[in-house]
């Protein structure tokens, strides 16, 4: 199926300003042609590299690296590159964390006080009050697409064909595995596992691969990760613990916890992911 996320028209949208960046270096101060040359191989470099994912955190410091370019192409010499100012109104509309967001206000204001004396009193007026209707309508445009992010992130099913759901969904399966182990006499734990986050994906696929056809696995955070372990007792289900860790990354540590000790009427997804530490600490 055709991907609708546009990622080959963004590839090729990234390498023509790549392309039209690289065309402007001739003629252009050292200073400017070193940010021009950076700026040309972040864009080159992050068209090859590109890949549509909704699991990518908007948070990621990364995002800070094309405002700081922009800023510098425009502070390196703003009588030639004074018209990158409406490229500003595109960053502003990139899904990004508050301090990005604040971090490319800031240097939206910079770079209109370097700009400012190239023109005259009606031209900068005019383009501050272009730019604040576009900033605005960009910010606009972030949020809806933070919002719908954020309620893909929310689906039951985070990948298709695999075990793995959403957090909400645990505290849906708590409630039934509980009344299904009490009816059958099963031993059931919680299998809680913090991971680096870089490593969610990966893993969660791996433990999907790892884990039985009725033992789904859990999305609480972009660091925690719980499976349900079902065996006929805990000494069973500690050995099943250890075979899980032996074929994970080392550095990921864990925690477990019986399903019988939970009250899943009075928990949240972010009160399940503590209750581990909470219980470590009662028993110190």
């Amino acid at each position: 199926m055709q991907s609708k996320y546009k990622i080959r028209l963004l590839r090729a949208n990234l390498l023509a300003a790549a392309v039209a960046l690289a065309l402007w270096t001739p003629a252009t101060p050292p200073a400017a042609a070193l940010v021009l040359w950076l700026s040309v191989g972040w864009l080159f470099i992050t068209a090859l590299i590109l890949d549509f994912s909704h699991r990518h955190s908007r948070g990621l410091p990364w995002q800070i690296v094309p405002g700081a370019l922009l800023l510098g192409l425009i502070a390196s010499a703003p009588e030639r590159h004074s018209i990158l100012i409406w490229a500003w109104a595109a960053m502003l509309m990139l899904p990004q964390n508050n301090w990005v967001a604040a971090f490319n206000l800031s240097a939206t204001l910079i770079s209109f006080v370097m700009v400012a004396p190239l023109l005259d009193g009606p031209a900068f007026i005019l383009l501050i009050c272009s730019l604040l209707v576009l900033g605005l309508l960009a910010l606009s445009r972030a949020q809806q697409l933070i919002d719908m992010n954020g309620s893909i992130r929310q689906r039951l099913r985070l990948i298709p064909g695999l075990n793995l759901w959403a957090g909400e969904q645990l505290l849906r399966d708590i409630s039934r595995e509980q009344t299904r182990c009490e009816r059958e006499g099963v031993h059931a734990e919680l299998f809680i596992l913090h991971i680096k986050r870089h490593q969610l994906w990966p893993t969660a696929q791996k433990l999907c691969e790892l884990t039985y056809d009725f033992e789904n696995v859990y999305r609480l955070s972009s660091t925690t990760l719980v499976t349900l372990i079902l065996a006929r007792s805990p000494k069973e289900a500690s050995q099943r613990r250890s075979l899980l860790l032996a074929d994970l990354p080392d550095n990921i540590t864990s925690e477990h916890l019986e399903l019988i000790d939970i009250e899943p009427a009075t928990l949240s997804v972010c009160e399940i992911s503590k209750l581990p530490a909470e219980r470590v600490r009662e028993t110190i």
